[in-house]
């Protein structure tokens, strides 16, 4: 596997990821009130082998495309369902920044970890430069769960996000002026009106695209942001309630390095997204990327009511300095 060569602009992809692996899996019904995407099984199920075989080939998918994978195993005590979704309590910026965020439901605070932290230090060489811990909001009722309520435009520092109960605007703004972005809020809602849990689940963006579910905002909401995106150079591709409802926001553009193709971006989605894109969407997604990956994570998706997106902590090392 070779490594990314260094870059010094902003960075909108990353090489790097962290993983759990899941001891615990299945599905959690205090999530669930929240996330109308969860669905329990229709019967008895073997739900943690399945969605830790599901795991395992995505790292053996992710790892052939160049990605570094940090893996590291959830602990079975106390049980954590939603564990392999750790893009919701942590996330790691170029700065050296470790940011800690609130969680909704009680069964997902215990995922937070300092022994996870510490092995991406010692794996990747992550230098931790600050702990921005947001997590004294949780006893206030308020919270802002990671990379699933924050989307992120790094190379510009503007962050969107989806108000709901997992997304409070002021945490959004706080987060904002912390990391130095911008904040874009706004609302959207699935069929039945509720507001979707999480920003992530109807937008993406890459470094030459934005996938964004406009079926769901209001006019208003969705012209401003369209505006926005439109103003980076970034093709916007709207996506619809069944694209949506199979996890095709649920996406997330990496960057690999390889000796043939030099720098590629891969834009990863899960096997259900990718056959519920329309061939339009699919034909502008192709033009905007360097390659596609459909994983097959059907336990973890019906069950966890999360897809890809939400099972990749990005990792943002800072860039190496060039050889004098």
């Amino acid at each position: 596997m070779q490594s990314r060569s260094p870059h010094t602009a902003p960075q909108q992809c990353a090489s790097t990821v962290l993983m759990v692996r899941p001891a615990a899996f299945d599905y959690n019904p205090e999530t669930a009130v929240t996330n109308k995407m969860q669905h329990p099984a229709a019967g008895a199920t073997t739900a943690q082998a399945q969605a830790l075989a599901e795991f395992e080939q995505f790292v053996l998918a992710l790892r052939s495309e160049g990605i570094t994978v940090c893996v590291v195993d959830d602990t079975p005590a106390p049980p954590k369902p939603d564990a392999i979704f750790p893009n919701n309590w942590v996330s790691f910026h170029e700065d050296g920044t470790v940011v800690l965020y609130p969680m909704q439901a009680e069964s997902r605070r215990r995922e937070r970890r300092q022994p996870i932290i510490d092995t991406v230090v010692e794996q990747l060489g992550f230098r931790v430069s600050r702990v921005l811990d947001l997590t004294k909001n949780e006893a206030a009722g308020r919270f802002l769960e990671g990379t699933g309520s924050l989307v992120l435009d790094r190379c510009n520092r503007v962050a969107y996000a989806c108000i709901s109960p997992r997304t409070h605007p002021a945490l959004v703004e706080e987060w904002a002026r912390e990391l130095g972005y911008e904040a874009v809020l706004f609302e959207a809602f699935d069929r039945g009106g509720v507001p979707f849990y999480h920003t992530n689940v109807m937008m993406c963006i890459g470094a030459r695209m934005a996938v964004l579910g406009t079926c769901a905002m209001s006019a208003d909401d969705r012209a401003r942001v369209i505006e926005k995106l439109e103003i980076t150079g970034r093709d916007v591709i709207e996506i619809q309630y069944d694209e949506i409802e199979q996890f095709a926001g649920n996406m997330l553009e990496l960057a690999s390095w390889d000796e043939a193709l030099g720098d590629y971006r891969l834009l990863l989605m899960s096997e259900a997204a990718r056959r519920s894109l329309r061939p339009e969407v699919y034909t502008r997604l192709s033009a905007s990327t360097d390659y596609m990956l459909g994983v097959p994570i059907p336990t973890i998706e019906t069950l966890g009511g999360g897809s890809v997106r939400c099972m990749l902590a990005e990792v943002f090392l800072p860039p190496k300095a060039p050889a004098t």
